[in-house]
Parts: structure tokens; sequence; C-alpha cells
């Protein structure tokens, strides 16, 4: 890793609220700039995705009120076990319950991952943020979910029982670092659902694609970047789980957000 500031940053503010449904979620909070609220991906967590390497205090640096949600089934926001806690497109139900909870009229929205594919469908469902960012996704990632769910549930199915350095052992490491709930993760998996290529096509607000270079888990990114009418495609260093340490990551979500 080219450098790792300390995790727990005083400016780091921990909050809760209840989701649509009543479920308890956390988000972290920093700055008191523009309003910018980042989603991490699949079994992930805010402080993993945008604290742990300094992209939230980059942007903490150029004025902008950071806002990072644990997602439901992650981190320390509330992990439920029965199948009601998972309704078809949770997290995005969530993404709009937390910009409503707290008042937002006028940010920008970004996302790593599976939180990429979540503010993508946030946007379908009616949210309108200033500036939008797209990354560690593909389009097929957006339009056809299945082979990526079934792979994590393969992975969740069979946790210590992979080959080491494999993609699937890789997965199932990472879990054990963020420790993860198998049991809520995999309900969350069945939730996700895919989004049409002309939905896509209607996301009209300047977007960053954003993708390691080495990074084509989710797809093509330049397959993404074509079909978005204001779409800005930048490639950073590193593969899909490494390019969240690098600190190009930050400096190109904060260069787009102030350009």
């Amino acid at each position: 890793f080219l450098y790792m500031p300390p995790m727990d940053t005083p400016e780091f503010t921990l909050n809760r609220f209840a989701s649509f449904d009543g479920t308890e979620l956390a988000w972290h909070e920093a700055g008191e700039g523009r309003p910018v609220v980042l989603l991490h991906g699949l079994f992930s967590n805010a402080q993993t995705n945008w604290i742990r390497y300094g992209h939230a205090k980059l942007l903490v640096n150029n004025n902008f009120r950071v806002v990072m949600p644990d997602l439901r089934a992650h981190g320390l926001s509330a992990k439920p076990h029965e199948s009601k806690g998972f309704p078809v497109d949770v997290l995005t139900q969530d993404c709009l319950s937390l910009i409503a909870h707290l008042g937002l009229s006028d940010y920008d929205l970004g996302g790593y991952s599976l939180g990429a594919r979540t503010v993508a469908r946030a946007v379908v469902r009616g949210v309108n943020p200033r500036r939008l960012i797209l990354s560690g996704m593909g389009l097929s990632g957006m339009t056809n979910t299945t082979p990526r769910t079934e792979h994590f549930k393969y992975i969740l199915d069979n946790r210590g029982t992979f080959e080491r350095f494999t993609p699937e052992w890789n997965a199932d490491s990472f879990l054990k670092t963020t420790r993860g709930d198998s049991e809520s993760l995999r309900l969350l998996l069945d939730t996700f659902v895919d989004t049409p290529t002309e939905d896509l096509r209607a996301i009209t607000m300047p977007t960053l694609v954003l993708s390691g270079a080495e990074d084509d888990d989710n797809g093509s990114v330049e397959e993404l970047a074509a079909i978005l009418p204001a779409a800005t495609l930048v490639r950073t260093p590193g593969a899909h789980m490494s390019a969240v340490t690098k600190p190009e990551l930050g400096q190109a979500i904060t260069n787009f957000l102030t350009a």
C-alpha cells in the first residue's frame, strides 16, 4: 500500500438513523462544506473504503461535507437475519432514506462497486445529485447482476475452503478483515436487481466513471461510460480490491467534484 493514514481520525463522527422500515443504519461524517454522499462496496464498510486510505480526508480538506453510510448488513449498521429485513432493492431504498433524513437537495453522490450500482439505481428512482461518481463498476455489473451475485453466494456458502490467492480466497480473506456477517450478507444478495440500459442512458448529470486500470470485475467501464450522456472516464492504479488503497482514487474523485 502506498500510504495508510490512521483509521481513528477524531473529526469523523458516527451517527445513526432509522431507515424506511425502521432498521437502524449507521453513517460516518466529517467536514462542513458541500455534501457528498459515498457508498462503499460489498463486504466492505465506510471505514475501509473511504476513511482508512485518506479519500474522505482529502475531500474534507477540499471543503466537502462527506457522508458515508455503512450499508445494511455491513459495518456498524444492522445485520438482520430474517428475509423480511431484505426486500428487493433494499440498499437503494436505504440510500433514498438517508438522503431524505439528512434533508439534502444540493449535493453530490457516489459509490464504489456495489455502492456505484446502488447510487445509479437511486438516480433512476428519482434523486438528482449535481454530480455522480460510479467507481469500480462496469456496464454488465449494472445490467446483469446474476453472475456476480452467484459468485458471492458461492463464496459465502463455502467459506474457508478456497485455494490461496484465488479471487474467491481473496474475497473470503477480505470479509474476515471486515468481520462480515455471512448470514446477513447472504440474504442481501437476493435483493439485487438489474438496471436496464435505457434507464442508464437517462442519467444526464455529469458522471465520473472511475476504475482501477486492472479492474474489469464488474464488466466494461468503457461501455458504461459510452452510454452515459455526460460521462468522464478515468482509470487509476490497481485492480478491484487494490484500487481503493491508492491515493489516486481519492484524487480523481476530488478533481471531478471540484472542476
